[in-house]
């Protein structure tokens, strides 16, 4: 008898794959894929802190010190010490500037006598999230008021680096959502003009994405970019910069929608709504379309990262999103001489969080490929 039982109860999971949904296969199979889980993860957690930047960044990005030009990084401490005893709070050790007795060169030495601690859900700069709502309350912060930190540390004029990666997020995130947007647009109306209709329609789309493939990528862009007015309002030249690098992403996503066009208006479905006297419209975006949502969804995820490193590369490059915007690309450019590698190398930060968000969106658009045929495998 619990023989039968145990068969029985075997057979349920498999029968409950049987009748599963094609979404429920994809998030089955999705969650095998580790990298992919901890990929989506940090992404969440990147575009959440792009989000909420005014209340993760510890204070205005725009603030400067003078006295505290090229301050290093500080690392949190999570035991303190003082008179009462040993204490877990997070705590950070200022620094002073003292002068070298030798080259009598300013440098920052640690001040050990005193620590500065850290609170969540400060009270600190006051902002206005989404430009709307009038608040002063911070993430993380110094405990008293006046007091600073630099997590990341500081750059030539004494603004906090962390806080202003946590603003430049915003401005590099989005533009590789929106550019993707565009680019998808594109991508779907050619390629399932191409591959639908065939023939010259299909030749002249073909031959139009050879001759945009063929045009080398980062020259174009920076003739394109250095063509908007210079007295342009960083907000329309935003706009402009992701127009541009959608201009030229769509290409490879057209290509995949024509294959899958091509391969799906031969199934019996497709031909089953012709002869029940589907108009064409209908036909592609109720029918086609949704056959090929999950190899869209993974081609989309694939085509940020490339978005956001094209951002990166015309900011630095000087023709991209310029100050007073705030974007990893135009923070990337203060590093761009020797003397202010060698003299704060953590200006360089804003270059990591590009390449841990590259990886990030690699990873979850591999899961999200591979768990895109749960039935193939």
């Amino acid at each position: 008898m619990s023989t039968q039982t145990s068969g029985a109860d075997a057979i349920r999971p498999a029968r409950a794959l049987d009748t599963a949904s094609e979404a429920r296969l994809v998030w089955l199979r999705f969650g095998r894929h580790k990298l992919a889980v901890l990929g989506l993860a940090i992404v969440a957690l990147l575009y959440l802190m792009a989000i909420f930047a005014e209340m993760a960044a510890p204070f205005d990005p725009d603030h400067s010190n003078a006295r505290l030009v090229f301050h290093p990084p500080q690392a949190i401490h999570l035991i303190d010490h003082d008179d009462d005893g040993w204490h877990l709070r997070p705590t950070v050790i200022p620094y002073r500037l003292a002068r070298d007795k030798v080259t009598l060169a300013a440098t920052y030495v640690q001040d050990g006598e005193h620590h500065t601690r850290l609170r969540f859900f400060v009270h600190g700069d006051p902002y206005r999230l989404w430009t709307l709502i009038p608040m002063d309350i911070h993430l993380i912060g110094p405990a008293e008021p006046g007091q600073t930190m630099f997590l990341f540390g500081a750059d030539r004029q004494g603004r906090d680096v962390l806080s202003r990666i946590i603003y430049g997020a915003r401005a590099s995130l989005s533009i590789g959502l929106l550019g993707v947007a565009n680019s998808l647009l594109l991508g779907i109306v050619f390629g399932g003009l191409s591959g639908y209709f065939g023939g010259r329609v299909d030749w002249f789309v073909q031959r139009t994405i050879e001759f945009i493939i063929s045009l080398p990528t980062i020259p174009i862009w920076l003739a394109l970019a250095a063509a908007l007015p210079k007295d342009m309002s960083p907000l329309v030249k935003y706009f402009c910069i992701t127009v541009i690098i959608s201009l030229i992403g769509w290409t490879e996503l057209a290509r995949v929608v024509r294959g899958r066009f091509l391969a799906l208006r031969s199934e019996s479905f497709v031909t089953a709504a012709m002869l029940d006297g589907c108009s064409r419209r209908r036909i592609i975006f109720r029918h086609m379309l949704p056959a090929l949502t999950s190899h869209i969804i993974a081609s989309v995820t694939l085509a940020i990262p490339a978005m956001i490193l094209a951002e990166t590369a015309l900011s630095f490059l000087g023709v991209g999103l310029q100050p007073p915007a705030i974007s990893w690309g135009a923070l990337l450019k203060e590093a761009q001489n020797v003397e202010s590698i060698a003299a704060a190398p953590w200006l360089l930060l804003p270059g990591a969080a590009v390449a841990l968000t590259v990886l990030a969106l690699n990873f979850l658009g591999d899961g999200l490929r591979d768990a895109a045929d749960p039935h193939g495998h």
